[in-house]
């Protein structure tokens, strides 16, 4: 990972960054590589793990139902505060806005299975972890792209690929 994860007292520090607003934003670079990629010397290993699918998971778990943020803060870190970083219209749910929208259930039991994943990776440290919360739809300019809603998850691939966004 870049950077590398640092000391328990940055760790702690950045929990209380998230928490009294001095880190306005959470996002993952979501950098997964085929297995394959990895397979080679130390030095040569591209950074990065896979983030799309354990990010949202993670921060329910850890952060919401571990008291650090509120749950409606953890969604503005997510949502409206990358969006006011990179002065971007989209985070917010208006007219005219991209309808662009994540259903969440923060009390649904996620374990990290990294065999089923969608994305091309599978390195991930949280293989096997057990969260409370997830993801539970996902809505892309007005369409469902993935849903476990049903139970098993549904993907319904490339729905989301090339979407225009709005200037």
């Amino acid at each position: 990972m870049a950077p590398p994860l640092r000391s328990e007292e940055d760790r702690l520090a950045l929990l209380e960054g998230l928490r009294d607003g001095t880190v306005d934003a959470i996002a993952s670079d979501h950098a997964p590589h085929y297995d394959a990629e990895l397979q080679v010397e130390f030095d040569a290993v591209p950074f990065g793990i896979v983030g799309l699918e354990t990010a949202v998971p993670l921060a329910l778990d850890r952060l919401v139902h571990g008291g650090v943020l509120t749950l409606p803060e953890m969604i503005a870190k997510f949502t409206t505060g990358p969006a006011k970083i990179l002065n971007l219209p989209h985070g917010a749910l208006r007219e005219g806005a991209p309808g662009d929208v994540t259903l969440l259930d923060p009390d649904r039991e996620y374990e990290v299975i990294p065999e089923a994943f969608e994305s091309r990776g599978r390195n991930t440290p949280f293989g096997g972890w057990k969260l409370k919360g997830c993801a539970a739809a996902t809505v892309v300019a007005g369409r469902v792209v993935m849903s476990r809603l049903g139970g098993a998850t549904e993907i319904r691939a490339g729905e989301g690929a090339g979407v225009e966004q709005a200037n």
